[in-house]
């Protein structure tokens, strides 16, 4: 298996559908074995039978799904496709709503075959085609968030929450067991551990265009992502991460 594209989803039955049929569609139609591993994190609508009706048709790119009973978080989510159910020689997540379109993975090959561990899609580098922009006060959250990652010395990416992340079995193997954030804030601390093991990180312009209905809640996880980077930090003095 080439390409394992893992699709986290917690009550995604109005956007998933959609997102399912134009992924398949361009997966079909390229010359690499792919999959898609959709992880239901639980969801309590329709989720599970949109992906049921998605997976009916026969297709070259194999649909296949996991989950679990109670909601844990979109980080929990990824690390389980990742870890537990990825079968790919190349791993990328990729956010239900398909805000960066499928055809941007045209983009992180050539990264990968210059050596690059793991490949980020950034909306925020001078390339970067912003289609659809956020709501003012979540683009303000963003780049606030950023600043503070980089005061404490976490990233110098210019975008670390974009839902279009790649990596090589091997950056999977070392990452994600040592992944301790469960929600948001995850891709901080696996881009984070992923520097600290010396891996190479290349960060790549991508169009995007923004969904409105985001799952982040402008108050309650910003004060929850505010709490996962001072315990990134914390774990990492610890020597978590080694």
């Amino acid at each position: 298996m080439h390409l394992s594209l893992i699709i986290p989803a917690y009550n995604e039955e109005r956007r998933l559908g959609e997102t399912l049929r134009r992924t398949l569609d361009y997966l079909d139609a390229q010359p690499y074995a792919a999959e898609i591993v959709v992880v239901d994190d639980g969801s309590t609508d329709g989720t599970a039978g949109i992906i049921a009706s998605a997976g009916e048709k026969a297709r070259p790119t194999r649909l296949a799904c996991t989950g679990y009973g109670t909601n844990r978080g979109k980080g929990h989510a990824v690390r389980t496709g990742m870890l537990e159910k990825a079968t790919g020689d190349f791993r990328v997540f990729f956010d239900a709503d398909g805000s960066t379109p499928i055809e941007e993975l045209e983009k992180i090959w050539p990264r990968f075959e210059d050596g690059a561990d793991i490949v980020i899609g950034s909306r925020a580098l001078p390339q970067s085609e912003i289609v659809i922009r956020q709501a003012w006060c979540r683009e303000s959250m963003g780049r606030a968030f950023n600043v503070l990652l980089r005061l404490l010395g976490l990233t110098q990416f210019k975008d670390t929450q974009c839902g279009f992340k790649g990596f090589t079995r091997k950056a999977c193997e070392l990452v994600f067991p040592r992944q301790t954030v469960q929600r948001f804030s995850f891709d901080a601390e696996i881009l984070y551990i992923a520097r600290r093991l010396g891996l190479r990180i290349d960060e790549v312009p991508v169009r995007w265009l923004n969904n409105p209905e985001s799952r982040v809640h402008p108050v309650s996880d910003s004060a929850r992502m505010a709490f996962d980077m001072a315990s990134i930090r914390l774990r990492d003095l610890l020597g978590l991460y080694r």
